[in-house]
């Protein structure tokens, strides 16, 4: 008997947007297989409302926080867009798919691994994109991986109308826009830590600015005005996500309808001196993270009640929402994979072995299955599991000991130097050691650098205290 009739709702949003649905159901019937509706934000850090930014609206996805499970500390595996899609896509690692550029497909050059939307279409889901999901080029075949992952052909919406709209900067006027609270360079960062970026001084605009390379610093009003943008950004990205929920209202899905909402990675917007992503900080790799689950994180709608009514970020009126359940978990982009296989009912993919290169169907994530069980109403709505016992790992290659012009998007053949970055809740722990490009390995004993800061005492992670420790050598738990 064929699997019964499904849909995978597809989202990238870059910006772009398409609803589907899978028919008439009877809203709440536990049986019932739901859709799942996965966003994937381009570039996007946790400057939202629903994480205590005071400054940004962003009141649908603050409106979707508040039905969802929201989790505070998730962690991308590489801050650059095709190496973490790649990775979060198939469950797997970067030092797995052996992807940390833009020039190579993951099933020829590593292994044939199976993706979250192919495994939703194998078990009878119809899988449709728009948008940015996969990175567009060489890294998913230039056919953003059809047709195994899809079930029609993907669509990208030209989006270049919008690239010039200033609507949305009215609402963050340049005189309220501050800069980043830590705008140097850290204490004793290492040179091979550093972003130059480089992408950014290719502009006009910053060439006009005629500043040093690699540490000169952007003027205070341009770095206003950089700042300024990205949040209008945030707003523009709001409405549209706005829409989209309110159209599951209209549809009568939002019964039946998963929602997760994440970014590739994260962003600096001057933090460290840094802009763009590019490195293993917080900034670049901590990402938004949330799940509706319909009955689970929130109670199900009535009928005819507009669960995700559209809210206008113009609108003076709007508030954040009172949040729904969070968790402190330190969690890994990885975890999409078996835990959206999970909430939607299929059979949870298994782990990984070591190496992994020859299965097709595991997954190197965590299952996060176990946080949305409901916990009753005396318990507190802040969920969290023993937080020392959990890690997030994270990673960037580098050409060379000091930053150069490519030091930020290194082609694989000139990567010399992996740092490999641990993130606990008490500590951040980066080594930076040789590596070598033909074999994919990197070697532990050739330690370049190291840098290690305390959470508790440098939240913003500018004093790197890994020369004063007593370290140099690994954490037993440092490899994933």
């Amino acid at each position: 008997m064929p699997p019964p009739s499904r849909s995978l709702l597809w989202l990238g949003l870059v910006l772009g947007a398409v609803c589907a649905s899978r028919g008439p159901a009877a809203p709440g019937n536990a049986t019932d297989p739901l859709n799942v509706l996965l966003i994937i934000v381009d570039d996007l850090r946790p400057s939202l409302g629903c994480y205590g930014n005071k400054l940004i609206r962003s009141p649908n996805i603050d409106q979707l926080a508040s039905r969802s499970l929201l989790f505070q500390n998730a962690f991308a595996q590489q801050a650059v867009c095709a190496p973490s899609r790649v990775s979060f896509l198939t469950g797997r690692r970067p030092d797995t798919t052996r992807l940390y550029d833009f020039n190579s497909y993951w099933r020829v050059h590593a292994g044939n691994f199976s993706t979250i939307p192919q495994y939703f279409k194998e078990n009878g889901y119809v899988t449709m994109s728009v948008g940015k999901v996969f990175h567009p080029g060489i890294s998913s075949n230039h056919s953003d991986d059809s047709p195994y992952s899809w079930s029609v052909p993907p669509y990208h919406p030209s989006s270049e109308k919008y690239e010039n709209t200033k609507e949305f900067q009215k609402l963050y006027p340049l005189e309220n826009v501050s800069l980043a609270p830590d705008p140097q360079v850290p204490t004793g960062l290492p040179l091979v830590a550093y972003n130059p970026w480089m992408d950014l001084r290719q502009r006009e605009d910053i060439q006009a600015l005629n500043l040093s390379v690699p540490y000169g610093p952007i003027p205070a009003d341009f770095q206003r005005k950089i700042r300024q943008s990205y949040f209008a950004c945030v707003s523009y990205l709001d409405t549209q996500v706005g829409r989209l929920l309110s159209a599951l209202d209209d549809l009568q899905l939002a019964s039946s309808t998963i929602v997760a909402l994440t970014s590739d990675h994260g962003w600096a917007l001057g933090e460290h001196g840094e802009w763009a992503k590019y490195s293993n900080f917080d900034v670049t790799t901590r990402v938004p993270l949330m799940f509706y689950v319909p009955g689970r994180t929130a109670p199900l709608p009535v009928e005819g009640e507009k669960f995700f009514p559209y809210l206008d970020p113009f609108d003076s009126v709007s508030e954040v929402p009172e949040p729904g359940r969070q968790t402190g978990d330190l969690v890994e982009l990885l975890s999409l994979f078996p835990t959206l296989a999970g909430l939607a009912g299929l059979r949870v993919p298994p782990r990984c072995p070591i190496p992994s290169f020859h299965m097709e169907l595991c997954r190197e994530g965590r299952n996060l299955l176990k946080l949305f069980e409901d916990h009753g109403e005396e318990e507190e709505p802040h969920v969290r599991s023993n937080p020392r016992e959990l890690v997030a790992y994270s990673q960037y290659p580098r050409p060379a000991d000091s930053p150069q012009w490519n030091s930020d998007k290194p082609s694989l053949e000139d990567i010399k130097v992996m740092g490999y970055s641990i993130r606990t809740v008490d500590y951040r722990y980066t080594v930076w050691v040789g590596f070598n490009p033909q074999e994919f390995l990197a070697n532990f004993s050739d330690i370049h650098a190291g840098e290690l800061y305390f959470v508790a005492s440098d939240p913003l992670q500018d004093h790197n205290v890994y020369n004063d420790s007593q370290g140099g050598t690994l954490p037993q738990s440092f490899m994933p």
